[in-house]
């Protein structure tokens, strides 16, 4: 059996030294030679970059290669990995699809439906468009589409490795949706970050369709290369400042590294949230501290415990939100003890009615 992931790139990059990924330009047909094989050869859709991002390599791919029993996609930043970090081999990714269909990224789990949170950063009638072209052109996918569009669930970075055959299938449905949505919609006036709509969506159509597919999905963390790295970092200087209960010093050195890198809080370089997260300890902390002379961080001031923490409330607290707020989850808010100080505080991640605030108070307050 043979393995080639396709790492997508538009700039020069330190290649891994593992064979089995291969360097593929997207882009080529509008852009400077890099130097690597390009997708503006054979079948493509090269100069179409601009509104598809690593959407013209995937289609490259799926048009070119005929060599390869399994094929992937991954990102010059970007590579699937074990839990410790370690990019995955051709021995990984055969073992795993061995027993699974596919390998994704892990889901990331929103604090808002998909539909609200396109609708806050981007034109919401192509996603409305898309939707309308699925009903058309493959109704057996809309019910599915619809109730994961209002979920809060997705995929990210358009990352897959498959079988050839799936890897076919899925861009035959992806790409025939595409075409006829192109001739629907005009994001040529849109900035360069918003025109690659789509892009942006078919990261979420991938996970509609291995849903209707019925798919056995391998969900796998994706590791980070020098943006990981710096991530790491932050993240090891709050941790210090977390274990000498310094809340102050972890703000000051918070606030000035976002000022010089307002990234570190986007979705690419913070993947699992927890800068986010590390955010809310603070304020969090520092409120406690005012009102009560004491903080959920001096009684728990490892990082890891903390992230643990605040990820449980946030569950919680969205759990109430959608209704479905458990009995366990009331004994956590009564045996750590949770204060409202934290509770509002996480509701305001969700929610921005203070009535619905309140209305999150009162039920996780109720028999505790």
């Amino acid at each position: 059996m043979s393995v080639t992931i396709f790492t997508m790139t538009h700039k020069k990059f330190e290649e891994p030294s593992d064979s089995i990924y291969m360097p593929l330009q997207v882009g080529r047909a509008c852009g400077a030679d890099l130097g690597y094989p390009g997708d503006n050869t054979g079948d493509n859709i090269s100069a179409k970059n601009c509104y598809y991002g690593e959407l013209t390599g995937v289609y490259w791919v799926w048009k070119n290669v005929r060599t390869s029993d399994y094929v992937g996609i991954c990102h010059y930043r970007r590579y699937f990995c074990t839990e410790e970090g370690r990019i995955f081999n051709e021995k990984d990714y055969i073992s795993i699809l061995n027993e699974y269909d596919i390998i994704t990224s892990k889901k990331l789990k929103l604090n808002f439906s998909y539909f609200d949170g396109y609708e806050g950063d981007y034109n919401i009638f192509d996603l409305i468009t898309t939707g309308e072209v699925i009903r058309q052109k493959f109704p057996e996918y809309y019910d599915t589409f619809e109730r994961l569009v209002h979920g809060n669930g997705t995929y990210f970075a358009n990352m897959m490795v498959a079988k050839k055959e799936i890897y076919d299938e899925y861009c035959e449905w992806l790409f025939s949706i595409f075409e006829e949505v192109e001739k629907r919609i005009d994001p040529s006036g849109y900035d360069d970050y918003h025109k690659r709509v789509f892009g942006f969506i078919s990261e979420f159509l991938l996970l509609v369709w291995v849903n209707v597919k019925g798919l056995k999905v391998y969900e796998c963390k994706v590791g980070m290369t020098t943006e990981k790295y710096e991530t790491k970092q932050m993240k090891d200087t709050l941790a210090d400042f977390f274990l000498q209960k310094d809340l102050a010093g972890a703000k000051e050195y918070f606030l000035k590294t976002l000022e010089k890198r307002p990234d570190v809080l986007m979705e690419a370089s913070d993947i699992t949230g927890e800068l986010k997260v590390a955010m809310q300890v603070v304020a969090v902390c520092e409120l406690e501290q005012q009102e009560f002379g004491s903080s959920i961080i001096d009684r728990i001031c490892r990082f890891d415990e903390l992230m643990k923490f605040f990820n449980r409330l946030n569950d919680i607290i969205n759990d109430c939100r959608m209704g479905n707020l458990s009995d366990e989850d009331r004994l956590f808010i009564r045996e750590e003890k949770v204060s409202d100080i934290a509770i509002e505080a996480s509701a305001r991640l969700f929610c921005t009615e203070q009535g619905e605030i309140e209305r999150i108070l009162r039920l996780i307050g109720q028999g505790n």
